[in-house]
């Protein structure tokens, strides 16, 4: 391991989050807030450790897959711990684990809150709460990767351990170039959701913070009741779309650029989102009919929900607790599902969904014919053995961890539907579950054990668990390096 390279990046990374950090300070003078002096402070602490450490690069340049892996995951502490510091000395969130649990939701964009009054945050910290979000949804190593020169081709294996799903490909040839386009595109899509709310009646502020929240699929609102606030069917409709483009991968996207129409159009993991999309709309929607008077109404509050919870973003319009059965159901198995790899959405991904199922219809093959050759393809190219071994014991570290979880969770004593979607819910970034943290609750009533075991699983299922893994290893720290 590389490890006066690894102190570089870090570095460097703290420094631009201080950079960063003077966004929100810029909005508090804009509103007039004293809390902005918060968002100072700690900027200058954050450049200060840059100019000491992340200064000088190293002579050895050189990063390795698993240092790729150990900046990731300890960036993405680094970045919550500090991000957490302006709620805590402002006053705003009075308590630095409640404080770091909503910077970690934010950066992993959960989305789950242990705010119960919201809309008292000053503008500043509503600004910030947000644009963590936005920066999380990409990475914040791929943000850091457009705006420094960490163009090295080994800059590649920061990105495969950020960006989710089974792999991630440059678009081209620099790994700082695709990290460019990646955002280009994130940028005209936020910047033409931030215009369509505008025109329903959203000021600008509330447009950007709404947008934000949508890019990232987070679902921080400035707002207590969320996008039910608004009560406008326009407003639902254009967070739905866009919920749902963000969802997808945005290789896709890139083709689309290129204007090659048929690959990206072809592509199965799409076709397969959509198909869960339409289905779990057509069937939520008949399932509640009865509640809203018309298949209209209950049409538009499906849409919204099953478009919040598939791309993991939680926003709400609905008190889905109140739903029958069958509809909280199947919501809950959207949330495990997740949105498509190489997308800004979290759950164990629609893509590894069809690896697992053209899996078990290889197997089964071989079992009724032991000497035929079958291989599992996904749009066409051959799933090579490594990354289907890398889907099953993705699988089963995210049983176990769930598992464990739920046991430590269970101590608060509440009941079991609301400890498992607790964790079901931070686990992949989804934000409200149901039960006692539906879409009308919160977690401040959990313990400082449960909050520390959610704020571990939002970390693992925003990076897939690898990384962490790794961090956890006692080799790692057993070597020197």
């Amino acid at each position: 391991m590389n490890k006066k390279m690894i102190i570089y990046i870090l570095a460097k990374m703290v420094g631009v989050e201080g950079l960063v950090l003077l966004l929100p300070a810029i909005v508090s003078l804009i509103y007039r807030e004293k809390s902005g002096f918060c968002f100072l402070i700690v900027s200058a602490v954050l450049i200060l450790i840059y100019f000491l450490l992340g200064r000088k690069v190293p002579k050895n340049k050189r990063i390795y897959a698993k240092d790729g892996l150990v900046i990731v995951g300890a960036a993405w502490i680094l970045w919550s711990l500090f991000g957490a510091v302006p709620f805590y000395i402002s006053g705003s969130i009075p308590n630095y684990l409640d404080a770091f649990f909503e910077t970690v939701s934010g950066f992993t964009t959960t989305g789950s809150t242990i705010l119960t009054d919201i809309e008292v945050l000053p503008m500043g910290m509503s600004f910030w709460r947000s644009l963590t979000h936005w920066i999380g949804g990409m990475g914040v190593l791929v943000f850091v990767m457009v705006l420094t020169s960490l163009d090295d081709d080994d800059s590649m294996h920061l990105m495969r351990a950020e960006v989710p799903g089974p792999e991630a490909d440059k678009l081209v040839p620099k790994a700082r170039y695709t990290a460019r386009i990646l955002y280009a595109m994130y940028f005209v899509l936020t910047a033409a959701e931030v215009i369509f709310l505008m025109f329903g009646g959203m000021n600008f502020f509330d447009a950007l913070l709404h947008a934000f929240s949508t890019a990232g699929t987070g679902g921080f609102s400035n707002k207590n009741s969320s996008v039910a606030y608004y009560d406008s069917a326009y407003i639902d409709g254009v967070i739905t779309v866009f919920m749902i483009l963000f969802g997808v991968n945005f290789n896709l996207y890139f083709l689309l650029r290129l204007r090659n129409w048929k690959e990206a159009l072809k592509n199965e993991e799409l076709h397969a989102y959509l198909g869960i999309i339409a289905g779990s709309i057509a069937i939520i929607s008949l399932n509640i009919v009865g509640m809203y008077g018309n298949i209209l109404h209950a049409f538009r509050y499906a849409s919204f929900q099953v478009a919040s919870i598939i791309t993991t973003t939680g926003f709400c319009t609905a008190n889905y607790n109140l739903w029958p059965e069958l509809s909280k159901t199947i919501l809950l198995c959207l949330m495990i599902i997740g949105a498509c790899a190489g997308s800004t959405g979290g759950g164990i991904k629609v893509s590894r969904l069809l690896i697992m199922l053209k899996s078990i219809k290889k197997q089964v093959k071989n079992m009724l014919h032991p000497k035929a050759i079958t291989i599992v393809k996904v749009n066409g190219k051959r799933i090579n053995e490594s990354t289907m071994k890398g889907v099953y014991i993705y699988f089963i570290c995210y049983i176990m961890i769930t598992m464990v979880s739920v046991l430590l969770v269970s101590i608060n004593n509440f009941d079991f539907a609301t400890t498992f979607s607790s964790v079901l819910t931070t686990l992949n970034n989804v934000g409200p579950g149901i039960s006692q943290i539906g879409p009308v609750e919160n977690f401040y009533k959990f313990s400082a054990l449960s909050k520390i075991v959610f704020c571990m699983d939002m970390l693992l299922g925003r990076l897939e668990i690898f990384p962490y893994l790794l961090l956890l290893s006692p080799e790692l720290w057993r070597r020197r390096f």
